[in-house]
């Protein structure tokens, strides 16, 4: 297709990448759009195990999520780096950007979806920011076009009363897209959690019901336009 774009998304942990904007990935892939995802950590090893024998079998089990969803929703090809979980403030930022950077060098995408830089999570906070710092306007840059999108049970959580919230700007219709959204979704069997919770799939339904109640659609994702060109 003559119009087809390059998206990426940058992803602090599998499942970000479904509950932040996987309405939004779907229907870029219904319009012929190659959609490709960098998860920055493994999602687990802040957790307690009994072993690291324990700990390798659920890295394996999130990466395994992620490709099954992956797969549903129609990412072309997901990059794991592989940092531990809620642990990048523990790395340099230059280490961090590099490891995007030349996946965004290779890539050439033209729109960027990431996370909100005021969230709750430490992760996504140094995600968010990495991202910022590599696609500074420069003339040589592919990237036109940054959306921050919010995770539910993290961005929400947030309660500092002296940074910004999150007001979307930014609304996707992903009405005909929700249910695809979901699917994937439950290939994270394991990060879901029981109603009444944001990160349930009645959570998950409620918020894309009211963001597009917000737009005057049945279903949206809501986003921050951080930059367009």
């Amino acid at each position: 297709m003559k119009n087809k774009k390059k998206i990426l998304i940058v992803a602090a942990h599998p499942d970000d990448e479904i509950l932040g904007c996987g309405g939004t990935i779907s229907k870029h892939v219904s319009l012929g759009d190659c959609v490709y995802v960098i998860f920055l950590t493994n999602g687990v090893s802040a957790r307690s195990f009994k072993n690291k024998k324990d700990l390798k079998k659920n890295i394996i089990n999130r990466r395994n999520s992620a490709l099954r969803a992956s797969k549903i929703i129609g990412i072309k090809k997901s990059y794991f780096l592989n940092f531990n979980d809620n642990q990048l403030d523990k790395h340099p930022l230059l280490k961090i950007i590099k490891s995007i950077e030349s996946i965004i060098i290779k890539i050439k995408p033209s729109t960027i979806y990431t996370h909100f830089n005021n969230d709750l999570n430490i992760d996504h906070q140094i995600t968010s920011k990495a991202v910022i710092t590599i696609c500074r306007p420069q003339k040589k840059t592919s990237v036109k076009k940054i959306l921050f999108f919010e995770v539910p049970s993290s961005t929400e959580w947030q309660i500092d009363k002296d940074i910004m919230q999150f007001n979307p700007n930014w609304f996707e219709d992903i009405s005909g897209h929700l249910s695809k959204k979901i699917l994937a979704l439950k290939e994270y069997k394991s990060e879901l959690v029981k109603w009444p919770h944001p990160r349930s799939i009645r959570g998950v339904k409620s918020l894309a019901s009211w963001r597009g109640a917000t737009a005057g659609y049945k279903a949206a994702e809501g986003f921050i336009l951080g930059r367009k060109i």
